[in-house]
């Protein structure tokens, strides 16, 4: 028996939409990482871009498990010297792209510096409401919630 590679032709990228309403970051971003890799398909070969394109919506709505709401802080570098910035989690979720908690969470868990993981990241689309222009698409609605009872925070 031979060993199945997947062409870039027979590949069948999938759409999916997953609503983030108090939904865990975390999970959401292994899930989701998953799902862009293509790893969730029997056929995935690890330098072809097998995997799906991914929407979520209401991504203002996630939650952040524990304490890394107030806790958990992001920085950069601007390049100049002394130039160490950092914003906490609870600013960025109260800031003016609340999305940006969803995809650096998801963006930490691809693979780093190549073509590959920047072309399979890019078919990610994250949308702080309910709205989303990709419904000529006619995407698939995943219910990432209720798949686990830890996938949504207890009040």
């Amino acid at each position: 028996m031979k060993t199945y590679s997947a062409k870039p032709s027979e590949v069948e990228h999938k759409w999916v939409v997953i609503d983030a309403e108090g939904v865990v970051v975390g999970r959401l971003a292994s899930y989701v990482a998953k799902r862009l890799r293509g790893k969730h398909r029997a056929d995935f070969t690890p330098h072809i871009d097998t995997g799906d394109h991914i929407v979520i919506i209401n991504a203002d709505k996630a939650v952040l498990t524990g304490n890394k709401r107030r806790d958990k802080t992001y920085y950069w570098h601007t390049g100049h010297p002394g130039g160490i910035k950092s914003r906490r989690a609870e600013e960025i979720l109260d800031g003016r792209f609340p999305e940006r908690v969803i995809k650096k969470a998801i963006e930490r868990m691809m693979p780093k510096e190549s073509s590959l993981a920047r072309t399979q990241f890019s078919k990610l689309r994250v949308y702080a409401g309910t709205e989303h222009p990709h419904e000529a698409q006619q995407p698939e609605v995943v219910d990432f919630a209720s798949m686990n009872s830890k996938n949504v925070k207890a009040a």
